[in-house]
Order: structure tokens, then sequence, then C-alpha cells
């Protein structure tokens, strides 16, 4: 017995050591992916005359609404004028097409068609303002005002300054006679907001039925962030290799309804409610995308000795980052396909009781899920054949495939980042949110989602919200990364 149980604890002792010894060396392999790079030169650019064409760009209320109903056309064409009038050379020497009626395409020419052509996005269509809330903002959001070194407006983020960052970039290439060796394709839609079915779709298809082959994809996406990520002291640029995908599904429930002061056992709302209320308690289950750990594998040799421990090795210690991010709600989207009740409606009358109810909820699905597993998850969830269940197919999209981090159109965007912010990481990471850039992928293996904003914990919800704003400084600065990156993909 004493022989057994002494060869059990020689047994587990050496079990512990080899597996501290293979935790130990994938920890001192666990190295540095910034690559070292020599600053890019100074581009010599008028801030002052920048910040007014963007301050200017953001008096034009091209709004996408969810009624195309409210959809006004004269905003959008006036848009097309101003950049015409602001940006000559652009106009004069790059291809310009109308698709879809209010997108635009641009395309410059490059000196080798052997190479294959790049494609750079960005959309002119905002977000509505939210009534009511006009009065929250410290300059009017469509005021287009410069004020304590930031210009105000809706779009100043989302996504004006990668628009007119672009036609900046380009401008100021032309006027230094430079000619690119690829082609550059510039595309801007004009209904992002609402899910870019007749503009950026119709780029996209537009480009195909040409049979164009790009060598990556730019779009907006994830930014340079601080004081986000713990562990982390400096700023990260991430650049999102990936997006999760979107599902609406419209729940709804029927009874005889009757008056409130004799309610029966079944009540549409409280149908509604309780099935709802499953949903939020039982979440589709959390996991570790691919983007997700290979953002660790970029940022975690940047931390301290413990965490590097650990984010070196993810395979013994999953499980714990795993549900750390899944505790907090800011995290918890980086792990789960999430589930967010959106709309719900039911009865007309205080002392009525309502014979039909309706609940949409949303469901931002990570890459790895598929809308199908949603809509079972919902079914065995819910169990209830009292509630009909519908996908709304029209806004509805899988999650994207994630973009090669070891392709040659990363690393260049990599370089790109190092050598115009020199005092910022880089890392691969996951877009919470969708981008016209799902239209493109039967055109590029290589789709990348990244605008040089400087983000902090404070600025996270000022894309859709109140005080949307952007330094003056950082816009120029998003401008010579358009103009190193363009240089760079010769």
């Amino acid at each position: 017995m004493k022989k057994t149980l002494l060869r059990l604890c020689l047994g587990l002792a050496i079990f512990f050591l080899v597996m501290l010894s293979v935790v130990l060396v994938r920890t001192t392999q666990f190295t540095s992916k910034q690559v070292a790079v020599k600053p890019a030169a100074a581009v010599s650019i008028d801030e002052k005359i920048s910040a007014d064409h963007l301050a200017r760009s953001l008096k034009f209320q091209t709004i996408s609404f969810q009624d195309p109903a409210q959809f006004d056309h004269d905003e959008f064409l006036t848009l097309h004028q101003y950049l015409e009038n602001t940006f000559p050379r652009v106009h004069s020497v790059l291809d310009r097409e109308v698709v879809g009626d209010f997108s635009l395409l641009y395309t410059w020419e490059g000196q080798h068609t052997s190479l294959k052509p790049i494609l750079l996005m960005a959309h002119m269509d905002v977000v509505p303002i939210e009534p009511g809330t006009e009065g929250d903002w410290s300059q009017p959001p469509f005021g287009g005002e410069i004020s304590d070194g930031y210009i105000w407006g809706r779009g100043a983020i989302d996504d004006k300054a990668s628009l007119m960052g672009l036609f900046e970039a380009v401008e100021w290439l032309l006027g230094k006679d430079y000619k690119p060796n690829r082609t550059v394709y510039l595309a801007f839609g004009h209904d992002e907001e609402v899910g870019g079915n007749h503009g950026a779709h119709h780029i996209a298809a537009l480009l195909k039925s040409r049979d164009v082959d790009l060598e990556y994809v730019l779009d907006e996406g994830l930014a340079i962030v601080y004081g986000v990520l713990p562990g982390i002291s400096k700023p990260v640029a991430m650049v999102g290799i990936a997006e999760k995908g979107y599902v609406s599904v419209e729940l709804s429930a029927k009874v005889e309804g009757g008056h409130s002061a004799m309610p029966s056992g079944d009540s549409t709302i409280g149908i509604l409610s309780g099935a709802i209320h499953k949903l939020i308690e039982n979440p589709m289950p959390a996991k570790i995308s691919d983007p997700v750990a290979q953002m660790f594998d970029y940022i975690g040799p940047e931390m301290n000795f413990l965490m590097r421990l650990i984010f070196a090795n993810q395979w013994l210690f999953g499980g714990m980052i795993k549900a750390k991010l899944a505790s907090s709600p800011i995290t918890n989207a980086t792990v789960r396909t999430v589930t967010s009740p959106t709309v719900f409606q039911a009865g007309v009358k205080e002392n009525v009781l309502p014979q039909e109810a309706r609940a949409i909820v949303n469901f931002r699905l990570l890459p790895g899920d598929s809308i199908a597993e949603v809509m079972a998850h919902i079914h065995h969830t819910t169990d209830d054949s009292r509630i009909d269940i519908v996908s709304l197919k029209s806004s509805a999209t899988e999650a994207s495939f994630v973009s090669d981090t070891g392709s040659p159109s990363f690393a260049l965007l990599l370089e790109t980042i190092r050598q115009v912010f020199p005092d910022v990481l880089v890392a691969p990471g996951l877009m919470m949110g969708g981008s016209d850039s799902k239209h493109y992928a039967n055109l590029s293996h290589n789709i990348y989602r990244f605008v040089p904003f400087r983000i902090g914990p404070e600025d996270i919800a000022m894309a859709h919200g109140t005080n949307e704003r952007i330094a003056v400084t950082n816009y120029t600065e998003i401008i010579n990364f358009y103009i190193q990156l363009i240089r760079n993909s010769n």
C-alpha cells in the first residue's frame, strides 16, 4: 500500500514538474511580435485647412434612417459636390463613378497592372441624433464647429474622418506628383449604417463583374485604445481581422385578450417577458475565438511575467481567461454571441389586455457561431409553443472569416502603424459591430478594419452617442497614416 502511494505521489510530482517545465518554456518563448521600424518622415499638412474641411463635411446631414422614406437625397448630392470642389486634384486624376445612386467609387490607376489593387473604404452616412438629446451636445451636432482643439459633430468619428482623411491623403500625394505602382480603389458607401445593401453591396458587385482581385481591403473598425486593456500601459492599435455576425429575431405571441379586470392565466406580455428573461439568463456559451486568442498572442508578451505566463499558456488557463472576460459587460462581448432585446410592442390601452405582443432580440455572432445555431438556441431556451420565432433575414449576416495575420498585407499594415505611431503597440482583434467590408468578402482574403482614432474609456460611446468629436491633432495623424499606407502599398 505504501509503495503504491509512493508511486502515485512520485507520478504526480513528475507530472507537475513536466507541466511546470512546459509552462515556463512556453513563457520564455512568448516574445514580442512588435516590429522595429524607423518612424516615417514628417509630412507637411496644413492642420487648420484640413480640420476646416472635415468640419464643413459634418454640416451635411447625410443620415441613414431605419425608414427609407426619411432618406434625404439632396444632402448626399450636395456632399458629393462639396467633395468635388474641395479636392480638385482627386477629381481631375481619378476616375469617379456613382454607384447605387449615391455611393462613390474612385479608381486611381496604377503603373503596374500585374500588381493586385487595394481598396480603401469609408462611408458617407451617419446615424440620427436621438430626439430630445440635442441639448446635451456641447456643440450643435450638425454645426461642424472647431472648439477646444476638437472637431465636433455627428460623423466626426463614424465615419467622415475616414472619408475626408482619405481624400486629404490622395489630394496631398497628387500634389507631390505621386503615382502608385498598384491601382488604388476608394469606395464610399451611402448606407452603411443600415447595412450597406444599396451602396457597398453594389460597389462590390461591380468590381466582381470586372474580375477585380484585391490584395487587401481596409475599412473602418477598431482604433488606437488606451486605458481599456488591463495590464497594458501603452496605447494599442487594434486591427480588426474579423467582425461579428448579426441577426435580429422576432418573437410574437397571440391570445384572446380581454378586460384587465378579468385577466386570464395567459398574457402576451407575460409570455414574451418570460421568454426574453430566459434568453438573457441563459446566453450562448462563452468561447475564446481565434481573433481574441491572437490578440492575446500580441499583447501578452508586453505584460508582466505573471500575465505573460497566463497568456502564453492559453491551453491551460483558457477557462480562467474566458471566465474573467465574461464577467464584465465590456469584455463579455469578445467571448460570446451576445443577446440584446431591443424592441417590445404590446397594448393599446391601460385597461385592455393585448391580444398580440411582439419583441425583437438582436444577436451579435461570435466567429464560429452561426445564425442556425442562434435560432436553435432560441427555440431550445424559450421552449414555448405559444411563441412564434422568425429571423429577420433582410439584415442577417454571418460572422466574417478571420483574415490571416501571417499575410504580407497584415505585415504591411503593422509596419505602417508603427511608422506613423511609434508609441503604440499593434494587435489583431475582433470588431464587435458590423461594417461595409462584409460585402467585399469574395474580393479579397485580406480584409482589415482599422482607423487610427485615439480612443480612451470615456470616448467609447461617442460614435453613435452625444458629443461625437475628434481631436484636430488626431485627425492630422489619420491623414498621415493614409499617406504612408498608400506609399507602403507599392
